[in-house]
């Protein structure tokens, strides 16, 4: 049995997915609230955790991710998995607390909770009773 692959049926959509340091490939996500909280999960299979970087600047929370090639004398046949950088990029509100972000990464999934800050939670404000200043 011999493995028959036609080299340019799926040129278009492979090249469209591998990522170079100028041009990253895009990362899916999904991103959902609960309650004062945001949960933001990236699939990112077969990345090594420590290829994962996450950096905020002036609310924009930026992930990049590399996946090498392992071209250790392969005679590849077909390469449909995306391999080089991987990025993406959020525009996180004010009313988020960035310096309390949990990411953890399982099973090719990094999450990331974050927090509404402080200030954006609803909170009440007490009433007191009491005989108000008057300006004559």
């Amino acid at each position: 049995m011999t493995l028959m692959l036609d080299p340019f049926q799926d040129f278009n959509r492979v090249t469209q997915r591998v990522g170079t340091a100028t041009r990253p490939a895009v990362v899916p996500m999904d991103a959902w609230r609960e309650e004062d909280r945001y949960v933001v999960e990236f699939d990112v299979p077969g990345i090594k955790p420590e290829s994962l970087d996450l950096d905020i600047d002036h609310d924009v929370l930026t992930l990049r991710a590399e996946r090498t090639d392992d071209d250790s004398g392969k005679q590849w046949l077909t390469t449909e998995r995306p391999h080089g950088v991987f990025s993406r990029q959020l525009m996180l509100g004010k009313n988020l607390d960035t310096t309390k972000i949990e990411a953890t990464y399982t099973d090719g999934v990094l999450r990331l909770v974050i927090p509404l800050a402080d200030q954006a939670k609803p909170h009440r404000v007490q009433v007191r009773a009491g005989k108000q200043a008057v300006n004559a």
